[in-house]
């Protein structure tokens, strides 16, 4: 894990793909969430929905389904 603060260069500047920004999307009455993630240099958004619960382990599962379904030079991090 690094500091938002201290990532290296090339993500700063969106030099190269693969570094990817990360939001929840709860709904009302937390009913329902919605993973967000964005590459910093395409821009490419994917979401990811996610049934029941929306807790850190869920989260987590989601996310590790979703970018271990992207090729490797496209998994450079997630913020």
């Amino acid at each position: 894990m690094v500091n938002i603060s201290e990532r290296p260069a090339e993500v700063e500047d969106r030099a190269i793909p693969g570094h990817w920004e990360e939001d929840l999307a709860v709904g009302a009455h937390s009913g329902s969430a919605i993973v967000t993630l964005v590459e910093r240099k395409t821009r490419n958004v994917m979401l990811v929905h996610l049934d029941g619960d929306h807790t850190a382990e869920t989260v987590r599962d989601a996310l590790i389904k979703t970018m271990g379904s992207l090729p490797a030079q496209l998994r450079g991090s997630l913020t």
